[in-house]
């Protein structure tokens, strides 16, 4: 699911390396095979539509990466070999100008071929444009991926949806504890949290997390009162605590089944459009929270590859009515792989669109002076490799977790 962007000057297959050794393109086929059994293995376990709509969704979210490298490339006068819908084996495809589009069998990703990322010697190889050019070529595409979530997330709000109905209350607070220090009580329901209104638990418990860090004002209702408590979101809370060391269940639940109730609503659009910029934003917060407790010992770092999001994905299709409200999870689900692939991809680590940026950071401060082409294509092609066990290895925890019931 990533770029595979090579150094060349034709849209002929590359050789294969010295000593009889396959191309890089075969390992990275063979991977996605691999990982193609995974979700298959999903598939026999759940219902088809789940994998349906994780390619759908994984290919709607890389194709627009691929899509902002493709159109800046293009503006900027870099010639592109090919935009690529799949991996191969090629099914068809059709040249449009100079450009070679192509739709492949291995529906898990995309890639664009740019001529010369590392060499210059081409005047139309993205090496040889100004390093303005070159930055807003190569983070496009996580960009964009960071943009997408305002589109889905407003979309799903102006769909109409099932929402959790009643606030949090307060069932315990621990002592010891920020919230105990600030005069938060067992019972105390809560309204605000900052500037936001915590409709629910899920909303409540979201927010918190967002002020990590910070002293946050918590407006809550106490005897038929409106109380406003400033409580600090402490980092690093001991287990089985939160940030502000309270515990908290719906206001009020169905009697029949023990789940809160819930309630349709839907925005219109500007409204849809404004809070949906909102939830990103608090989404990119969460991420770099998560990031920070990982620093600080408080959360170790999750993942989950094809096999695992194939799994939520049918998880999420599964926990929604069969109506058209059903979208509206999937597209919240679809915008928070954006945000993780736009972040991912701004890492600098190599084969990344963060690790090709790391190296025209390292161009500029040597003044212009850049890394010879054949070094930093093998830095790449060993971030590849690696790329590919740690997904491979991914894969296979996955499916063993799958087997074991999680």
């Amino acid at each position: 699911m990533r770029d595979e962007w090579r150094d060349e000057t034709s849209t002929a297959e590359p050789p294969a390396t010295p000593g009889g050794r396959p191309p890089l393109r075969t390992w990275i086929t063979a991977a996605i095979v691999l990982v193609g059994f995974g979700v298959g293995f999903v598939m026999a376990r759940d219902a088809m539509t789940s994998a349906v709509l994780f390619i759908a969704i994984m290919l709607g979210v890389v194709m627009v990466h691929e899509a902002g490298h493709f159109l800046t490339a293009k503006a900027f006068g870099v010639r592109v070999h090919e935009f690529a819908f799949g991996f191969p084996p090629r099914i068809f495809a059709k040249r449009i100008g100079e450009t070679e589009y192509a739709v492949n069998w291995l529906p898990l990703g995309g890639y664009v071929r740019l001529e010369g990322e590392e060499n210059a010697s081409s005047p139309r190889s993205l090496a040889a444009k100004p390093r303005w050019q070159r930055l807003i070529v190569l983070t496009a595409g996580a960009l964009v991926n960071l943009v997408l979530p305002v589109v889905l997330l407003s979309a799903a709000l102006m769909i109409p949806h099932q929402e959790d109905e009643g606030h949090a209350k307060i069932t315990g607070v621990a002592t010891d504890t920020p919230a105990a220090a600030a005069g938060l009580r067992e019972g105390d329901v809560i309204l605000r949290v900052g500037s936001h209104d915590a409709k629910n638990l899920a909303e409540a418990s979201r927010l918190v997390r967002i002020y990590q860090g910070k002293t946050v004002d918590v407006t809550v209702r106490r005897a038929g009162e409106l109380v406003t408590i400033p409580v600090y979101a402490r980092w690093t809370p001991p287990a089985g605590q939160g940030p502000t060391g309270i515990s908290i269940a719906p206001e009020s639940v169905n009697p029949a089944d023990g789940r809160p109730y819930t309630v349709t609503v839907s925005e219109p659009p500007w409204e849809a459009i404004q809070h949906g910029a909102v939830m990103t934003w608090q989404t990119l917060i969460l991420a770099r929270n998560e990031v920070v407790g990982w620093v600080k010992g408080t959360t170790r770092p999750q993942f989950q590859g094809p096999v695992g999001i194939a799994q939520t994905t049918g998880a999420v299709a599964r926990s929604s009515e069969p109506t058209a409200g059903a979208i509206s999870p999937l597209l919240e689900l679809a915008a928070l792989l954006s945000i993780n692939l736009g972040i991912l991809n701004l890492l600098p680590l190599p084969m990344l669109d963060g690790g090709r940026v790391l190296f025209l950071v390292i161009e500029v401060a040597r003044r212009g002076k850049r890394v010879r082409p054949e070094r930093e294509a093998i830095v790449h092609q060993v971030g590849m490799a690696a790329f590919l066990v740690l997904a491979l290895i991914v894969t296979f925890a996955d499916i063993s977790r799958i087997v074991k019931g999680g």
